[in-house]
């Protein structure tokens, strides 16, 4: 890795000696991340050349980038209040997610989003996953001249996040890009080193006549953790007291200090089209295309343990604990497209998955036998239908397990239609049936009462939502589900320790939220505000009625346009509910209604500023922590991150 990491650099660093200014977009682009989500629509004068004085200049449009499911965008280069929110070791935004206190650590859920088109079961071990790539984060390039960018934060006691990408076209035909992202954090409290390791390389090629065009990638990923239980209960009373003697997270005693939990997985992804008919071939721009998807997952998750601790309860053996799962699945759709301008698209498609899920031996307790392996496989029809007419754009989605232990059925219908060239209204429909995680259904432990095998009913969703996309009135959203069978893990009284459990009762699930920038000369105020309302009688599914972040911030430019700089201050809030616990064996969340956790604000100072490509990023996080009150919380047991000032960098190169 170390290797890698260098190559990046000095990749970098010669890129640097030949790299040219890109001068300022003619429009501002407000993107959430390194791409802008308004297409290829936007006209813009941001250039690059590779000499002064050559004729040919390569637009900053020509940097495209492509989704898995072949949008395309381009490299943004420019400086917004979305890419503060999206400047984390994650780099997404974290409305809705509250984090531990070390970076690398996981993250607590403060709302959910129950719209599903799975129809398999995943690993489980979800805290895991805010940090793990899936095929739908993996982009592909074409830039008419390489293209670096290199990320930089840092993290908490001797911690910082690197990462380095690199892509490039060898031809009009042929592009490949290489990603590396390392993360080291020692932390403010006893035993939570994080450490973390993504590799990516993604490549796209096409016959000069477009018939054939191919996508593939390989992603390798590992993300460990020291767990230490959180702070001891009587702990939590020194904490939340102010004492100054505590002020020095690392004098709190923890639970334990012995245990790490690891998730590795590495993927091979294959998307590859060849066109029958092409558009161009066609008076009647007809198209009719094949399609192969294969994906090839390999991964483990990993708790180990010292000694054995009674915080998890009684276990087989008294040291040396160490439980791991894994799964393989091995992945084939074949499609059918055909597209046409008067009937729109239309998809026909069959999966198979090769499942292979467990442990390397069965466990026998009270003389009931839990087996090591669930293994099958799965033959799934679907089909998408896409369509414009007018200002209307309908899209449906389906599929259907139908041979297999796992039964499973999906099906999505969205209708939009754009009033104006500012307002965009959409209604969505979404029904999912599915089997909970594999580890609800099966999971092995040194520790006696993490041992079950259950007969789970499929978890059935339904969600619908309303959404108004306008720049000058709102953004707003609305989505109502209902679901049953629900879930979820809880600690079992009579037992000890976390046990899955299915909800019977169905609940009802309501979220509002509000998106909306305010701007007065060279000041904004950019709010993101959330309303929840749950209806569960068993108290199952738990989350804040209110959320709200809200940043204040001056804009302006400097040094004739030579700087961009935005200052300002972001205030986080949600009320108080019954926050899930964390679970470090099962790297889970589970409920928990013995005590409300919530309504203490943060207040995050920040001074951003972008010089030709590069953004630099300045911040004092929760800088009210010593004058609000020590109740702040991740998780029980969890507090969160005290007043501490961060520094990064992201920095993009034209050759």
């Amino acid at each position: 890795m170390k290797q890698i990491i260098l190559l990046f650099f000095l990749m970098s660093f010669t890129h640097l000696a030949f790299s040219q200014v890109v001068p300022k977009l003619d429009k501002k682009i407000e993107s959430d991340s390194a791409t802008t989500e308004k297409g290829l629509t936007e006209k813009s004068s941001d250039t690059t050349k590779s000499k002064p004085d050559e004729k040919e200049v390569a637009k900053i449009e020509q940097y495209l980038i492509v989704s898995h499911l072949n949008d395309t965008t381009y490299v943004d280069t420019t400086l917004s209040i979305k890419k503060e929110y999206k400047f984390n070791s994650i780099r997404k935004d974290e409305f809705g997610l509250i984090a531990f206190s070390n970076m690398g650590q996981t993250y607590n859920t403060l709302s959910y989003n129950f719209k599903s088109e799975r129809l398999m079961p995943d690993l489980g071990a979800r805290s895991k996953f805010f940090a793990f790539k899936q095929i739908e984060d993996v982009s592909y390039y074409h830039v008419p001249t390489p293209l670096t960018e290199l990320f930089y934060k840092t993290g908490f006691e001797q911690g910082q996040v690197a990462q380095g990408f690199f892509t490039v076209n060898t031809s009009d035909q042929f592009n490949f890009s290489i990603s590396y992202k390392g993360l080291r954090s020692l932390g403010n409290y006893q035993h939570i080193l994080a450490s973390i390791g993504n590799f990516e390389f993604s490549a796209n090629y096409k016959t000069k006549d477009e018939r054939y065009i191919a996508k593939v990638h390989f992603v390798g990923q590992d993300i460990n953790n020291e767990e230490n239980g959180g702070l001891s209960d009587d702990n939590t009373e020194y904490f939340e007291s102010g004492d100054p003697d505590f002020l020095d997270r690392g004098v709190f005693d923890v639970n334990f200090e012995d245990a790490d939990n690891t998730l590795k997985g590495k993927r091979f992804h294959l998307d590859h089209r060849y066109y029958i008919v092409k558009p161009k071939d066609s008076l009647a721009k007809h198209s009719l295309n094949v399609n192969h998807i294969m994906t090839f997952d390999d991964q483990y998750y990993q708790f180990n343990q010292d000694d054995q601790n009674d915080y998890f309860g009684d276990a087989f053996v008294s040291s040396d604990i160490e439980d791991r799962s894994t799964i393989e699945n091995f992945y084939n759709q074949f499609q059918l497209n055909y597209s046409n301008s008067l009937l729109g698209d239309l998809q026909f498609n069959v999966s198979h998955d090769n499942y292979n899920y467990g442990y390397d031996q069965i466990v026998i307790i009270d003389e009931e036998q839990i087996t090591n392996r669930l293994k099958g496989n799965i033959i799934a029809l679907g089909g998408k239908y896409h369509n414009k007419f007018g200002g209307f754009d309908i899209y449906g989605d389906v599929g259907l397990n139908v041979t297999g232990d796992f039964s499973g059925n999906y099906i999505t219908g969205k209708a939009s239609y754009k009033f104006t060239d500012d307002i965009l209204m959409s209604a969505e429909i979404n029904h999912n049936a599915s089997q909970p995680n594999y580890n609800f259904l099966l999971f092995q432990s040194d520790y006696l009462n993490y041992n079950w095998q259950t007969n789970f009913s499929t978890e059935k969703t339904q969600q619908l939502s309303f959404k108004l996309e306008s720049e000058k009135l709102a953004n707003i959203t609305v989505d109502y589900s209902t679901i049953s069978d629900y879930a979820y893990f809880k600690e079992d009284e009579d037992a000890g320790g976390v046990k899955p459990f299915q909800n019977s009762e169905t609940i009802t699930y309501l979220r509002v939220r509000l998106d909306k920038e305010i701007r007065f000369g060279h000041f904004a105020l950019d709010n993101s505000i959330m309303y929840q309302n749950v209806q569960d009688d068993n108290q199952v599914l738990n989350v804040p009625e209110f959320v709200t972040r809200n940043t204040l911030y001056y804009r302006n430019e400097f040094f004739k346009k030579a700087l961009l700089l935005e200052t300002g201050v972001t205030f986080n809030y949600f009320t108080d509910y019954y926050m899930d616990a964390y679970d470090p064996l099962l790297a889970e969340f589970y409920m928990q209604t013995d005590r409300e956790y919530g309504s203490f604000p943060r207040l995050d100072f920040f001074l951003n500023a972008k010089i030709q490509q590069t953004r630099v990023y300045f911040k004092v996080e929760h800088f009210n922590s010593s004058f609000t009150g020590y109740d702040y919380y991740s998780a029980p047991n969890y507090p969160y991150r005290d007043l501490t000032l961060r520094f990064g960098i992201v920095w993009n190169f034209f050759m």
